[in-house]
């Protein structure tokens, strides 16, 4: 599986739950990556982002919804941006924001044990 997100912050290849250790390294990406997710303003700002009209949405878009100022919401999207879980599309003076799927399926299946893994391919 290749690496998800920044050179900063790519996840690792080995699930810590595979049963085999993890090397140092790939543990603080992942780390990197998971510190993304454990804010409840990111992921607010995911499930928003993923359930606007589009898939996309803009900081303005953003700020009502979460009751945070547009320095607030710009920082926190520039910590999901550089762990790769969403991207910016920038179009004139407008950012707009997207989720990247394949980032956030990649860490939902380092983080599902190998066992669970083969069962929920097969149903």
């Amino acid at each position: 599986m290749e690496g998800v997100g920044t050179a900063k912050t790519a996840t690792p290849a080995i699930s810590p739950l595979a049963g085999e250790p993890i090397e140092r390294a790939d543990a603080e990406r992942l780390a990197g990556v998971l510190k993304a997710f454990a804010d409840p303003a990111r992921l607010r700002l995911l499930s928003l982002i993923q359930s606007a009209p589009q898939g996309e949405a803009s900081v303005s878009d953003l700020t009502a919804p979460l009751g945070l100022s547009q320095p607030t919401v710009s920082h926190h999207l520039r910590i999901l941006t550089e762990a790769g879980l969403i991207e910016r599309d920038k179009r004139g003076v407008w950012a707009y924001y997207r989720l990247v799927p394949s980032a956030i399926a990649a860490v939902a299946d380092l983080l599902t044990p190998p066992r669970k893994r083969a069962t929920k391919k097969t149903r």
